[in-house]
């Protein structure tokens, strides 16, 4: 793994702009950022991060499993109690999920490691699967990279088969997202694309105009029905939301499916670690409630863990990670080294939710700047990586887009 001093497009905000690609340049900053790019080789995109990201997915569905049998772990994950069965039957039922990402640490020297799952709502999606792919063609064809090299990009594609293995042809599928947020629109106009290359029709609308007919079925800005709904809206918040009390009646398929409101709880992460501890792939992890005054020696760990904890310690001694079981881009996130807080995020917008420790994994760092590759998940299997980096150790919303290639 290497970054790489590469020239820029000289045409790039004009097809940027052609594209509809509105945000590539954000608050005076550059968002997409081809000044440099990150090259692996196919071992290390094969074998540290493709099959361990797949392997991790597949650990994730059996984590659902668990908690969805345990009333405790639901309460630690904070699910809304008036909806649990309706999750459950999700899960029963085995409602598709179309896609996530992981976000790992790696610096190309040993295991990738898991920092959370973004399971339910993940953007960057057009990025990484439809700019960054014309980006190697344009510099390959250019002469800046080698006719040879490569890019783990199969992101669009996988959506496309995934859809059409879902759902019938001419399936109407509805998309939306809040209004007014091009990020959030270039996701679902991305996933659009995908459904109607797969033979599928394909309608978006603003959150905020989906409402309800007579009979409480969801309907878009022109009163049509809703029968599936992408939903570019976490699960965390729709199920607090006014209209979480027709989302088991309403008759309409829902993607992500609601069992993904597990996954996108970073409270999955200690269930992870109590399943799967040691893993390679993953980070001691553990419920903040349950080694409440651990570290400060004004208490120990609830016995159940206690043993796992104490296994654990020596590496959370170095360093761990506080962090909201709901955040979004950062948000609310400490890190603590030594005992000592190091670094804590500007935005604290979902401080007041409970929280997980995670030992602390610290980003490599290329040129000043710390990558965190996302590993996308198409069904059941890594389809693709897109990389944000940052200056701060903590990766925030206006972290800078990266891409990359493979070259052996």
């Amino acid at each position: 793994m290497k970054k790489i001093e590469l020239p820029e497009r000289p045409d790039l905000r004009e097809k940027a702009e052609a594209q509809g690609f509105t945000f590539v340049d954000m608050h005076g900053e550059p968002y997409w950022d081809e000044t440099s790019a990150y090259c692996f080789s196919l071992s290390e995109i094969e074998n540290q991060i493709e099959d361990p990201a797949t392997e991790l997915h597949a650990m994730c569905l059996e984590a659902v499993d668990r908690v969805l049998q345990s009333e405790e772990l639901l309460d630690k994950l904070a699910i809304p109690a008036a909806h649990r069965d309706y999750i459950a039957e999700s899960w029963k039922n085995r409602e598709p999920s179309l896609y996530g990402r992981f976000d790992l640490v790696y610096d190309g020297t040993g295991p990738a490691k898991l920092l959370e799952y973004n399971a339910d709502t993940p953007t960057s999606l057009y990025e990484s699967a439809a700019f960054q792919w014309q980006w190697l063609e344009d510099q390959i064809a250019a002469g800046v990279l080698n006719a040879g090299d490569d890019q783990f990009n199969g992101i669009h594609e996988a959506v496309v088969d995934r859809l059409r293995s879902l759902f019938a042809p001419e399936t109407d599928l509805h998309f939306t997202a809040v209004g007014g947020n091009p990020e959030d629109y270039a996701t679902v106009e991305g996933l659009g694309w995908a459904a109607r290359e797969a033979g599928l029709g394909a309608h978006y609308t603003d959150l905020e105009k989906i409402g309800l007919s007579p009979d409480g079925q969801f309907v878009d800005d022109q009163d049509r029905v809703i029968g599936i709904l992408f939903k570019l809206y976490p699960w965390e918040d729709l199920l607090r939301d006014d209209y979480a009390a027709h989302l088991a009646t309403a008759q309409c398929l829902m993607i992500e499916p609601p069992w993904k409101a597990i996954l996108s709880n970073k409270g999955i992460l200690p269930v992870l670690w109590d399943m799967f501890e040691g893993h390679p792939n993953l980070l001691p992890a553990f419920f903040e409630a349950d080694v409440a005054g651990a570290f400060d020696g004004q208490g120990g760990p609830v016995d159940a863990i206690a043993a796992s904890f104490e296994r654990a310690r020596p590496a959370l001694a170095q360093g761990y990670v506080r962090k909201p079981i709901f955040s979004r881009e950062g948000a609310s996130i400490s890190i603590f080294e030594d005992g000592r807080l190091t670094e804590v995020a500007t935005n604290d917008a979902y401080a007041a939710h409970p929280r997980i420790v995670q030992g602390y994994a610290p980003l490599p760092v290329f040129d000043g700047f710390r990558p965190v590759i996302g590993a996308w998940i198409v069904g059941d299997a890594c389809a693709g990586i897109g990389i944000r980096e940052d200056r701060a150790r903590i990766t925030q919303d206006l972290s800078r887009f990266k891409p990359h290639f493979i070259r052996d």
